[in-house]
């Protein structure tokens, strides 16, 4: 009788924990990190702020996350450049919606070169500051997203100069270059005249065979 009852209590006890272990086991789990899915982008000449979602505007987003992810770890290279060297400071928040996880202070034009800032403070709560040489691609990429800067197009690859705030996914058809369709248009015309040439002489030729044929 008592056997029965252990082998009952110890039964009831499995059932109970094979019950429990998928509940204990998803909350062991560790939460998957949040990705960045908009970019934002706030400055003194920016009229209120910039907000470039992944969704509708992929290929711009990953213009400018390209710009600030690689120094989300990295080590920092430089050190802080002068107040009047840095230029205008536009800062660069990577939100997953509206939640903000990391924050960059860009400076597209800085002397010698774009710099760039991680900030000590990060919403994260890492504090690990640093600055860092910015892309050359910088000042247009932040350009194309609608920031007011001069057009450097020749620095950016894929077809992304344009006017202020153009989308990359827009595909612009290229300007050719002056005299190229002059050009052409000789070429052509010389085709034209060696072909002429060429059968005004396959005539003639004819003609001589012709004659020669009635005469033997």
């Amino acid at each position: 009788m008592v056997q029965k009852a252990i082998t009952r209590l110890l039964a009831i006890t499995a059932a109970l924990a094979v019950g429990l272990a998928p509940g204990a086991a998803a909350q062991a789990a560790p939460k998957a990190a949040a990705k960045p899915n908009v970019v934002q982008i706030t400055g003194k000449d920016v009229d209120g702020k910039i907000l470039v979602d992944q969704k509708t505007q992929k290929r711009l987003f990953e213009s400018l996350y390209s710009e600030v992810s690689w120094m989300a770890s990295a080590k920092s290279q430089t050190t802080a450049l002068q107040a009047d060297k840095l230029g205008a400071k536009y800062t660069v928040t990577l939100l997953n919606n509206k939640q903000a996880l990391q924050v960059f202070d860009l400076f597209p034009m800085a002397a010698g070169g774009p710099r760039a800032h991680r900030l000590a403070k990060q919403p994260t709560g890492a504090k690990t500051e640093g600055w860092f040489y910015g892309r050359l691609t910088m000042p247009e990429a932040l350009r194309v997203a609608g920031v007011p800067l001069k057009a450097k197009p020749d620095v950016v690859t894929g077809g992304i100069g344009g006017g202020i705030g153009q989308g990359l996914d827009v595909d612009d058809a290229a300007d050719q270059p002056a005299g190229v369709q002059e050009y052409v248009g000789e070429v052509r015309r010389l085709f034209l005249l060696n072909g002429a040439v060429l059968i005004a002489i396959l005539v003639g030729l004819a003609g001589i065979a012709f004659l020669i044929r009635r005469k033997v």
